[in-house]
């Protein structure tokens, strides 16, 4: 190739088609489930000043109804913090969560610990009927 000679120390390649990019496989859809998205909104409504602790979710079913029992446990430090899950705890029994193919039967405050020294910090543990929307 003529290139070759005027620049003989340069390594040059002619490509006539540039290089295929290989194929990204498609993503797979992960589906979240009803415990989860309840997680979510639960998180979303007690706002960032939350911290997660423990997350359990149990089977439940009555004679005409089954779902799953749900404890979340939540912890606040400081004093905006603490005035949050307060703001939380007045807002959770009213609260109208939307998670598809399921209602929310029950949400209650079933513990509260609190301490002002050396820092005021709230711990709170909620209680959740979910049932299944058959």
């Amino acid at each position: 190739m003529w290139l070759d000679r005027l620049f003989p120390a340069l390594p040059f390649e002619c490509k006539s088609e540039p290089e295929a990019k290989p194929a990204s496989a498609p993503h797979p859809r992960v589906r979240i489930s009803p415990g989860e998205r309840l997680l979510r909104a639960v998180l979303a409504l007690a706002g960032p000043d939350a911290d997660l602790i423990e997350h359990s979710e149990a089977p439940w079913a009555s004679v005409t109804f089954a779902g799953t029992r749900h404890t979340i446990v939540l912890r606040y430090q400081g004093w905006e913090a603490c005035d949050a899950a307060e703001a939380m705890m007045a807002a959770l029994p009213e609260h109208e969560f939307t998670i598809a193919r399921t209602l929310v039967a029950d949400a209650a405050v079933v513990r509260l610990d609190q301490v002002l020294l050396p820092e005021p910090a709230m711990t709170v543990e909620l209680a959740l009927l979910l049932l299944d929307d058959a």
